[in-house]
């Protein structure tokens, strides 16, 4: 009897651990970056009355045995990192992870830190921070985006000039050709625009 109430006080225990865990992830349904916690459980030890294949007589054998467990306890919290949701924001730096992986951090006491959430802004020196000032860090790359170092630096924009806006050169396009449309029987070669022609023009040309 004194068993089954201590069994079924840390069984109740075991439970509001539960229902703890779940109140938490609950009340971080908006929680940016925030990543579900399970409540894990194993079973405490038996009391072993009788042993699997005792003797009972000398020619007869038990097949099983007889295990009183003791109940539960909590042994850890573990995180779910299952892809969220992405959701759209109007601020031009939140950033999102699509997948595996963290933000690196750098702590206002000089610690690093790893973070899911990607909500971040400028301070006054143009280093990109959230919102409890920890530094966002990456790897430092030359004009053509190669990778200078292996160490991260802290990521910054200018902000005394505008960034010098870069002429686009190369324009990647791709079309759905209508399979409805009727088919051509010639072809138009494309007309050549003058160097000299100051107006632009669209020429367009059909094909089989």
């Amino acid at each position: 009897m004194i068993n089954s109430l201590w069994i079924a006080k840390i069984g109740m225990s075991a439970q509001q651990t539960q229902l703890d865990v779940i109140s938490h992830n609950l009340a971080n349904v908006s929680t940016t970056g925030y990543k579900r916690n399970n409540a894990v459980f194993e079973d405490l030890i038996y009391q072993n009355q009788r042993q699997v294949g005792a003797n009972t007589t000398e020619q007869n054998q038990l097949p099983t045995g007889l295990h009183l467990g003791l109940g539960v306890r909590t042994v850890a919290t573990s995180r779910n990192f299952v892809q969220g949701s992405l959701q759209e924001s109007k601020n031009n730096l939140d950033v999102a992870i699509n997948g595996a992986g963290f933000f690196e951090l750098t702590m206002p006491n000089g610690s690093t830190a790893y973070s899911r959430a990607g909500m971040f802004k400028l301070n006054d020196q143009g280093e990109i921070v959230n919102h409890q000032g920890a530094q966002l860090m990456g790897y430092p790359t030359d004009p053509e985006g190669n990778r200078l170092s292996f160490d991260t630096v802290p990521l910054t924009l200018p902000t005394s000039a505008p960034i010098p806006a870069q002429r686009t050169t190369n324009v990647t396009a791709e079309f759905n050709l209508d399979a409805r449309a009727p088919v051509w029987n010639s072809v138009t070669p494309p007309t050549a625009i003058s160097p000299e022609s100051t107006k632009p023009r669209l020429v367009l040309a059909s094909s089989v």
